[in-house]
């Protein structure tokens, strides 16, 4: 489970959907974003790293969900709640419940999401559609815009329509960059309603032919992650200070991703596209245009 580069200049670190507190945030609302940051870092950790099999990871997750439960009923009796396992997580986390009021069922959205991951890794299964993809995205990354959103105090409906399509475009375009790596871990996140569109047999995409179909059933996919960043960048307008200035550059660095997939002539069946130093300036001048 991921999403925007984590060879992006901006404040994203081990897991790439998740922004760290960075100087760009408001002083007062580091600790919390963190909170959020290291509560996924760790499910995504649980979910992803290691030689647990299947199982092992799902009975560790609903472990960590019951440590959820715990510290969301400790904030909200003001209590003080240890967990014994991931003390550095739940410790932190119910704090931010307790002072943000943050909504737990976007937590628990993303929990459901990293099981998911992991049931459909484990059978080997994909997306039946883009729609199916885009449920997915929408427990597994627009929950964190949507946890900013509620830090900054931003809950209009166009605001929350908006960061959704951030966030599920940036899941979507980790997808696209990503393909020579999931593939071989056995992720497979290009619809098949698309793959029969544009006459992909799933044999293709297994070996990672980059024939023209493929091509062109990636440049589609590409287009429908742009699009949905180009309807969501509007929101940059309606954060404040800098943190407006961090969603900038987390959209240019989507952007900039995309760029880059179309550089290559989207060959990213065998090719992953990062970000290098020097695109740094290139976002930064479109961050100011926006």
């Amino acid at each position: 489970m991921h999403a925007p580069s984590p060879d992006s200049p901006t404040p994203i670190t081990h897991y790439e959907n998740f922004p760290v507190a960075s100087w760009l945030c408001p002083a007062h609302l580091r600790a919390p974003i963190a909170a959020i940051y290291h509560f996924a870092r760790t499910a995504d950790d649980i979910a992803d790293e290691g030689d647990a099999n299947a199982e092992q990871r799902l009975d560790e997750l609903q472990d960590y969900r019951n440590d959820l439960d715990a510290a969301c009923a400790a904030a909200a009796d003001g209590a003080v709640q240890t967990s014994k396992r991931w003390p550095h997580v739940f410790g932190p986390l119910r704090l931010a419940l307790q002072t943000h009021h943050l909504p737990p069922q976007l937590l628990h959205d993303l929990l459901d999401a990293f099981m998911q991951d992991t049931r459909k890794s484990a059978a080997a299964e994909g997306y039946a559609t883009h729609d199916e993809l885009l449920d997915y995205c929408r427990m597994s990354a627009n929950p964190v815009g949507r946890l900013l959103l509620h830090l900054y105090g931003v809950n209009d409906a166009l605001a929350l329509q908006r960061s959704d399509a951030i966030c599920s475009a940036l899941q979507l375009i980790n997808f696209w960059q990503d393909l020579s790596v999931d593939i071989p871990r056995g992720r497979y996140y290009l619809p098949a309603d698309d793959c029969a569109r544009f006459g992909v047999p799933q044999a293709d995409i297994l070996a990672r032919f980059q024939t023209q179909n493929t091509t062109q059933l990636i440049a589609h996919c590409v287009a429908l992650a742009g699009a949905s960043m180009a309807f969501g960048s509007q929101l940059v307008h309606q954060i404040p200070g800098r943190a407006g200035w961090e969603l900038r550059l987390v959209v240019q660095g989507g952007l900039r991703i995309l760029d880059k997939i179309k550089g290559i002539g989207y060959a990213t069946l065998n090719q992953r596209p990062t970000l290098r130093w020097w695109d740094v300036p290139v976002m930064l001048w479109r961050a100011v245009w926006m």
